[in-house]
């Protein structure tokens, strides 16, 4: 057992409520949404291995501004015993942790399967003998839709739609089958209808979020995960993009403060949506191919960037647009950010917080 789950066996809550936790609590979304909780007086459980590269820098941030609120268990949910102290007290938890990159399910596929399916059932199994039935809410992904090969596609001079009207006014909804596809959907795949299954079998309050392309403040964005900030990270550094395929791929965007609504806002009300999985994306009104974002980049920073052009990966989706209307009518959330207010909004952080693109970007972004 790690020695940061050993101590927090008994944690010196400064709160009087028990805690949140949210494995992965380090990352993008999983930092954004305990912040959120930490500002307003929580006590916060941060489970993180710290394997991604610059999330020790959120860590970091997280202590530094609310201090003895944050709790750090250090430790990886593939270990069972390590992981289990951090869940004795909780009243809720949010499950963010997983191996996130396709190109990394498909060359490590064992691996990629204990992250997000064994080490899934290890939460949500530690979450139930803890006995206090503290509800789970779960990060899934559309993925879980499989590649949509069967959606006719219209090629225009800048992205793909769909043929199906309703399809393009709508977008993709939960009623569409589940078809695993790629090691990394079949094993979020899996851990999905775990967690689903855990409220039928268990009665633990539990709920899924599948989500589109998130992004934000934050965000440190690889070539393989978070290309949004991997673009603009790219763009800022005077480096070049790599797209893959014909970058006429369609993608619904989301800005992690709506994310982090619709999180907090599913446990608010649990009750209601025990049991359910719901589509969590920006909508067709964010929906955007990579070449409308790559033209947007160059409107902040004033060029250009620099673009180099590779084969399409295995499973990628032409288009997707996730239809929220579920999520909206259920729980009245929405996405109240737009697409280029919200890239704008990370540009300025990445030049603010990383120093990226220097004084130059700057008065780029307030020209």
């Amino acid at each position: 057992m790690s020695p940061g789950a050993k101590a927090l066996a008994a944690p010196a809550l400064a709160g009087k409520a028990a805690p949140i936790v949210i494995t992965g609590g380090s990352g993008f979304v999983g930092c954004n949404l305990a912040e959120s909780f930490l500002r307003e007086g929580d006590d916060v459980v941060i489970l993180d291995n710290l394997s991604r590269p610059g999330v020790e820098q959120n860590l970091a941030w997280l202590k530094e501004t609310y201090g003895a609120r944050v709790h750090p268990v250090l430790a990886d949910i593939k270990d069972m015993e390590a992981i289990r102290p951090a869940f004795q007290q909780a009243r809720a938890v949010f499950h963010l942790a997983g191996q996130t990159a396709v190109t990394t399910s498909i060359e490590e596929p064992f691996e990629d399967f204990e992250v997000n399916a064994r080490g899934t059932l290890n939460v949500l199994e530690a979450v139930r003998t803890a006995g206090l039935q503290a509800p789970v809410i779960f990060a899934s992904t559309n993925k879980v839709y499989g590649a949509l090969d069967d959606l006719e596609m219209i090629e225009l001079e800048d992205r793909y739609i769909p043929a199906s009207t309703d399809v393009r006014q709508n977008g993709i909804g939960e009623d569409r089958r589940l078809a695993f596809c790629i090691p990394y959907g079949c094993s979020k795949g899996v851990a999905d209808q775990y967690v689903l299954d855990y409220a039928a079998s268990f009665g633990i309050q539990t709920a899924v979020l599948r989500m589109s392309c998130i992004y934000g403040p934050r965000q440190f964005g690889t070539e393989d995960q978070g290309w949004v900030a991997h673009f603009l990270i790219r763009a800022l550094e005077g480096k070049p993009i790599s797209i893959f395929g014909n970058g006429k791929q369609v993608r619904d965007v989301l800005h992690v403060a709506d994310a982090v609504a619709a999180y907090r806002t599913v446990l608010t009300r649990i009750g209601e949506v025990n049991g359910e999985a719901f589509n969590l994306g920006g909508g067709v009104r964010n929906a955007v191919s990579l070449r409308l974002v790559l033209r947007e980049i160059g409107r902040i920073i004033k060029r250009e960037p620099a673009v180099t052009w590779g084969e399409w990966r295995p499973g990628d989706q032409h288009y997707f647009v996730a239809d929220t209307a579920r999520l909206q009518a259920k729980l009245g959330w929405t996405a109240a950010i737009g697409w280029r207010e919200g890239l704008r909004d990370l540009a300025a952080w990445l030049i603010e917080a990383r120093g990226l693109g220097q004084s130059q970007g700057q008065e780029r972004l307030t020209a």
